[in-house]
């Protein structure tokens, strides 16, 4: 829509704090514009100290002088009933001039200055939790908004939680060049009655159009629909502490009676979802741990909570062969678990073990496929390094459970004498979901961890101890803007994937299955885990940076910010920020390209094909996911991930080096060519020659295995897909019978891929022809 026009409400200046006798404040004698004008906030510094006072219209005006508005305090009441669990939630009436229509928490307001009794709380009101003037307001708005009398909702029996320094534009009513939005420091404040039947609610009509109570599976239902509009705090303080899976809703009692959940001591600051930010004053992210929609029960920091990119399912569907990748790769090729191996039932307690699978498929699904594959003589020793590593990063990523980083580094260089050494130890209170419950349960991994073989063991707290020292050395790092150069983005990769890399060639050699002299492989092993780390860095840019521990190294991206700030790129409004995010973009991924060489040669050294696909079906992933990453605006406003019909067809052609070396060819080559396009559109990239040199040396060292993968299998892969996509154009139902047609396009799929498996088994895989016919149908394309 349109920016509208701000009401016609007085100008106000910043001010000392009012003094005098505290005047008779009646909100039903007021209309919306009244208190914009005669409402005074208290002005606020980032440390929460009041600093004077402004109007209220003052404070939430968002122009070139106040990109964001003046800081002001502010807090949130979210009533429940004890009785069923639910929350009650307003809709903010439409007439209001801030944020109308969007469902929120149960009232949200502003203490004033001059109100008696006082709103006004001092640091050691914060401090000891007390904060007598936030919890007044709220007994005066509750009030107001609602026509909840004071005597139903005492002051006394608030409980105060947190503080969380948030702004957002409310772009969403008035446009990208909104006048209004909100800057504040809010004070989050919990009530419950014993029922809500016992609770009087009159909502007034100017504040309020809709109330409702919700349990947690019905606001989450609600959010989902994307016709309901929610305020930008209310998300906020939804995701980040409310919805999680041992947040503050899921234990009212425990969050009512004690001060687990309370922090008194730190200011939470976030940046508003990406469609608030902007507004009259053009502002962009500034702080470094916003939140995004997402599910932010089932992961930590800020993994899950930021929009990711998506192809519709219609999208996905059109591409036929990677349907047919993934019938094949269900029903005729599927990857084989080995977990239920006599050699894995007899030497592994039972319960403990499956435990140990089930963890490893909640905080990683895909990775837990390629593990279970494994030969039974290896696969458990990787399942439990892959654990071990997990817990040893939960503690290194959660950045609140710990009193100070001292004590977090005395728990990582502790680890691998504690958590593999003690057959009791666990931690509680750190991580979310399913690494916190992964850290509560550790004894059941220690238990398989200590029936592995002595060799295995050495290997699995060896690396774990360097890790932890690695992880250690960037506790005190401030990485909201990113590694300092690449030398320490290097490093950092070394610590956290390279060495990974080490324990595993490690583990493949001592096992049996790979030559001892794999176990030396030290420079190669560290260059595979950094192709893939980087891979993952760049990918999570946005992800990252919210959650204020970014990688992107400075030296690189500040040749490309205008602001000095990485979060610059995020703003893919401004086209010069767009242009110059695609250059940084570009570098990155070429400086990870330049590490495939090394990686090819890894995997030539691999005999045991099972431990060959381990190694090379996360290596496709990374190779197609650079491609994808590649000048690909996406990257700044989500998370963008290959399809899944594509991963099942990387999958496919990870059985030898001949289909990696295709794989790794054909994104070469994508890459390269969007280089070239953009050159030709006039793009001026100065990693271009770069780019193109680093593909070049994947095309001339994939070229001869590449053009095995040509044959039998690839002649008729075309055919069928052409038939499939044929019966799939022409219509949804048989013209004959009338029946429909997805049935009998699934049953083309399997038999297309029977065949292909039967005849590719023994058709000639060297065919001039063939290399034609596959060269014709792609340019067709």
């Amino acid at each position: 829509p349109a920016p509208a026009a701000a009401p016609a409400v007085a100008e106000a200046t910043t001010a000392a704090a009012p003094t005098g006798t505290a005047p008779t404040w009646d909100g039903n004698a007021m209309t919306q514009d009244d208190m914009m004008i005669k409402d005074t906030v208290l002005v606020l510094d980032d440390d929460d100290n009041v600093i004077g006072s402004e109007s209220k219209k003052g404070s939430h005006l968002f122009n070139a002088k106040t990109q964001r508005g003046v800081l002001h305090r502010a807090f949130s009441v979210f009533l429940f009933d004890e009785s069923t669990g639910e929350l009650l939630l307003q809709q903010r009436a439409s007439t209001k001039i801030t944020f109308p229509n969007v469902w929120t928490n149960t009232c949200c307001s502003h203490p004033l200055h001059g109100m008696s009794p006082p709103e006004v709380d001092s640091p050691q009101d914060v401090a000891d939790g007390t904060v007598p003037g936030a919890k007044n307001a709220a007994v005066r708005k509750l009030d107001h908004e609602l026509g909840i009398p004071a005597s139903q909702v005492p002051a006394s029996q608030f409980k105060f939680l947190t503080r969380l320094h948030y702004w957002a534009a409310d772009t969403v009513t008035h446009g990208k060049k909104s006048p209004w939005g909100e800057h504040e420091i809010d004070y989050v404040l919990f009530f419950t009655v014993p029922s809500k039947d016992r609770l009087t609610v009159k909502p007034h009509p100017d504040e309020v159009d809709d109330v409702a109570w919700v349990t947690k599976s019905k606001l989450l239902e609600m959010m989902d629909d994307k016709s309901l509009l929610f305020s930008p705090w209310f998300r906020l303080i939804a995701h980040r502490w409310l919805i999680p899976d041992g947040g503050w809703w899921d234990d009212l009692t425990k969050t009512m009676t004690t001060d687990v959940h309370c922090d008194y001591v730190n200011i939470h600051c976030f940046d508003p979802p990406m469609e608030h930010m902007g507004g009259g004053g053009d502002a962009g992210p500034v702080y470094s741990a916003a939140l995004e929609e997402g599910d932010a029960s089932r992961k930590q920091g800020a993994y899950g909570k930021i929009k990711t990119h998506k192809e519709s399912k219609v999208s996905q569907l059109m591409h036929v062969d990677e349907v047919f990748s993934a019938v094949s790769l269900l029903y005729i090729s599927p990857l084989k678990s080995n977990l239920e191996n006599d050699y894995v039932k007899q030497t592994f307690n039972a319960d403990d073990l499956a435990f140990c699978d089930e963890i490893l498929c909640k905080v990683s699904r895909s990775f837990a496929a390629v593990i279970r594959q494994l030969p039974p003589t290896l696969l458990v020793d990787v399942l439990i390094f892959y654990l071990v590593l997990r817990a040893l990063d939960t503690i290194e990523d959660d950045m609140t459970a710990f009193e100070n980083t001292d004590v977090k580094v005395k728990h990582l260089t502790s680890f691998h004498k504690t958590a593999l050494v003690d057959p009791n130890w666990s931690m509680d209170g750190v991580g979310e979901a399913d690494e916190k419950r992964l850290l509560q349960e550790f004894p059941k991994c220690h238990s398989v961890y200590a029936a592995l073989n002595e060799q295995s063991r050495r290997v699995i707290s060896d690396i774990t101890q360097r890790m932890a020292a690695g992880m250690a050395e960037f506790v005190d790092k401030d990485l909201g803007q990113g590694t300092a150069d690449v030398k320490q983005y290097n490093r950092y990769c070394h610590f956290v994937a390279g060495l990974v890399g080490e324990g595993l060639s490690r583990l493949f050699a001592v096992s049996g299955l790979e030559k001892p002299s794999m176990a030396n492989e030290l420079h190669l092993s560290d260059q595979m885990g950094l192709f893939l780390q980087k891979t993952n860095i760049i990918r999570d840019y946005l992800e990252d940076y919210v959650d204020g521990r970014a990688f992107w190294p400075q030296s690189v991206w500040s040749k490309y910010s205008k602001s000095g700030d990485l979060g610059y790129f995020a703003n893919q409004t401004d086209p010069e920020a767009a242009a110059q995010s695609l250059c940084c973009l570009n570098e990155l991924v070429t400086d990870a390209l330049e590490l495939v060489p090394d990686c090819l040669a890894y995997l030539s050294k691999l005999h045991c094909r099972e431990i060959f696909r381990f190694c090379a079906i996360p290596q496709v992933m990374a190779i197609a996911t650079l491609d994808k990453c590649f000048a690909n605006p996406d990257v700044f406003t989500g998370v963008v991930k290959i399809r899944k019909g594509m991963s099942c067809k990387l999958i496919n052609n990870t059985n030898d080096c001949s289909g990696v070396h295709s794989t790794f060819h054909e994104f070469a080559i994508s890459v390269a060519r969007k280089a070239r396009k953009a050159k030709q559109a006039g793009v001026e990239d100065p990693s271009f020659e770069r780019t193109i040199k680093a593909c070049d040396t994947i095309c001339e060292l994939t070229a001869a295995e590449a053009s095995k993968k040509v044959g039998a299998k690839q002649v008729l892969m075309p055919l069928a897909l052409a038939g499939l996509s044929f019966a799939s154009y022409s219509s949804s139902r048989s013209p004959v019978s009338g029946k429909p047609l997805i049935p009998a396009i699934a049953a083309t799929v399997f038999l297309g891929a029977a065949a292909t498996k039967f005849v590719g088994s023994f058709g000639s895989r060297d065919t001039s022809a063939a290399l034609k016919s596959a060269d014709a149908i792609t340019e067709e394309e």
